[in-house]
């Protein structure tokens, strides 16, 4: 007999976007492998009962720390142990549930999958910003900005999106938007594009910075925006004036 793993999406970062089925599964749960993007209030929930296991990564540290998480999901739920893997967002949006499902599947274990609400989508809308827009917008596009180090080269073709999709969302991509811009520039972007940057969307910490694909680097940098951030590119963000609803 084995116990199933559970990859459960967390939500955005406020407590009440998460879904029945993942607080369902956190309450009922043996052990519990958290990311560093789970909300407090959310870890919270988690009983005393249940092992807690901190397994987030940051920007930086060694790429193996994914395989150690993997080991763990297969030794507990090979001990007869139910397991929910907490991650921030949703598990299959650069949340690496797909890499961590194929695993379980190799080594036999059974699994379920819980979709969460991804950061890029919550943090636009609680900024008042309509990731598409009859008017202004037809198609969006979800990008990392921070890619597998073990790429020889950007797998994300900048110069091309520029010009093929009018609504961009960017993921991890606070620390190269400098790059970012300036390949979108050369792609054809127009340099008053909107853009807005979030940080911490969602979260009672939740902060907004707009400007343009020429400027948001130096207003970055004003504001002291840090990670996790998410920034959004394209004429949707103009909206946010009269969309806005959270005050």
């Amino acid at each position: 007999m084995t116990g199933m793993v559970y990859l459960v999406g967390a939500g955005p970062g406020d407590p009440k976007l998460i879904t029945l089925r993942a607080v369902e599964l956190i309450k009922s749960a043996d052990v519990v492998l958290y990311d560093r993007l789970v909300s407090k209030k959310i870890i919270s929930m988690i009983p005393k009962k249940a092992e807690k296991i901190y397994v987030g990564r940051d920007v930086g540290d060694d790429y193996k720390h994914q395989d150690s998480t993997n080991d763990l999901m297969v030794k507990f739920a090979k001990s007869n142990k139910n397991v929910v893997r907490l991650k921030g967002g949703d598990p299959f949006i650069f949340g690496r549930g797909g890499e961590e499902a194929e695993y379980l599947r190799k080594y036999k274990v059974k699994f379920e999958i819980i979709p969460g609400i991804t950061s890029g989508i919550g943090s636009a809308i609680y900024s008042g910003i309509p990731l598409t827009h009859r008017k202004y917008s037809s198609s969006v596009v979800f990008v990392t900005g921070h890619e597998d180090p073990e790429k020889t080269k950007d797998a994300v073709k900048w110069k091309q999106l520029a010009k093929s999709v009018e609504t961009i969302v960017i993921m991890m991509g606070l620390s190269r938007i400098g790059t970012i811009t300036k390949s979108l520039i050369a792609g054809g972007l127009a340099k008053n594009t909107p853009v807005a940057v979030i940080q911490n969307g969602t979260t009672e910490n939740h902060r907004m910075v707009v400007g343009t694909i020429s400027n948001i680097e130096k207003k970055i940098k004003q504001n002291k925006i840090t990670p996790p951030s998410i920034i959004i590119i394209g004429n949707v963000v103009k909206l946010h004036k009269t969309v806005g609803w959270k005050k």
